[in-house]
């Protein structure tokens, strides 16, 4: 290694997907469609490479400067190429530290082809699609899919719009939560009603306005995630019992145990119901952590990412291909 491979740790190949098309690049996709045994990742892992750089991991950094290699000559060629990597491999002095094998595909993509339109334009507007592709021909479709699925010519992927954590609240923990969850590749949304002109820091969405309506001008789908971190405003609660009636996966207030009962009052005095209230994450974030700012904001995002996962475990394939054989052949050409 000659640098820091910073890029690996970008997990959605769609973030940096759309700068490279619009920089008018060719890139490549490679994915990994089956694992024989255990291994860092799941089917269904990727990354973009491009001739200059590359995004994610697909094996704990293992073979990822390899796999980019074999994507440059297939831009090169213009043919998608089959790899195998472990058991089965003929690369030998390539070690898998799992000792499994796994296959991955790469295939080249031309900027204007209408899937990867269709693709950033679901990501732009949080709908879930599914991905299909042979290596050569690529379809999409709107709705939920399984996470991943191979039929050993073939593979859908589903995605899923980002996980967006929208904050309430200006002080230190609200702080560190929106700095914390954007690096953990969280849309993120603060919520400050009244508060300064401009947003604390970039890359975070920002409104002033209060709570209950920033919410309804945004809009909460069910891959997104609300925390209070105010204290006991009444136009707070009027924000926590519009998430509460919402779609979002998760929703979550801070504050003394001891105010609970006073606050869930306040709850079903702007209509929310016994079953919405059994929503509420009170207190806020994981347990065991300090109290200081950026443990609580660590707690928090930590649970955000629980419920998350939680909340999409149903779309995951069993980590099963559609057929227990995958191609074995090293490289096709």
């Amino acid at each position: 290694m000659t640098s820091w491979r910073l890029t690996a740790q970008i997990d959605d190949i769609r973030v940096p997907l759309a700068a490279v098309r619009q920089a008018g690049e060719r890139f490549a996709i490679a994915t990994l469609v089956a694992v024989d045994g255990s291994a860092p990742r799941e089917p269904g892992a990727q990354m973009l490479i491009t001739e200059s750089d590359y995004w994610g991991f697909l094996s704990g950094g293992c073979i990822e400067a390899d796999v980019a290699r074999h994507g440059r000559e297939a831009l090169v060629e213009g043919r998608a190429r089959m790899l195998r990597y472990g058991e089965g491999s003929p690369w030998i002095d390539i070690k898998l530290a799992c000792g499994s094998g796994i296959t991955v595909l790469v295939e080249t993509v031309a900027a204007d082809d209408p899937a990867i339109a269709a693709l950033l334009a679901g990501y732009a507007a949080r709908r879930p699609l599914a991905w299909e592709s042979d290596g050569t021909m690529r379809s999409t479709r709107d709705g939920d899919a399984p996470a991943f699925a191979w039929d050993g010519a073939r593979y859908v992927r589903g995605y899923a719009p980002a996980p967006r954590l929208m904050l309430i609240g200006e002080d230190g923990t609200a702080l560190a939560a929106a700095a914390l969850a954007a690096a953990a590749g969280m849309e993120v949304v603060l919520v400050t009603s009244g508060g300064p002109d401009s947003a604390p820091f970039s890359g975070i969405a920002y409104h002033r306005s209060a709570p209950a309506e920033a919410l309804a001008a945004i809009g909460l789908d069910r891959w997104t995630a609300v925390a209070v971190l105010s204290h006991d405003r009444e136009d707070d609660e009027r924000g926590l019992a519009a998430a509460l009636m919402s779609e979002a996966f998760y929703v979550g207030a801070i504050g003394a145990r001891s105010r609970l009962d006073a606050r869930l009052a306040k709850l079903r005095g702007h209509g929310v119901s016994e079953a919405q209230i059994a929503r509420l994450h009170a207190p806020i974030g994981l347990q065991g952590f300090g109290k200081a700012p950026r443990e609580i904001a660590l707690s928090l995002v930590a649970e955000v990412s629980q419920a998350f996962h939680a909340a999409t475990a149903a779309a995951r394939s069993s980590e099963e291909s559609m057929s227990s054989t995958a191609p074995m052949a090293s490289v096709s050409r």
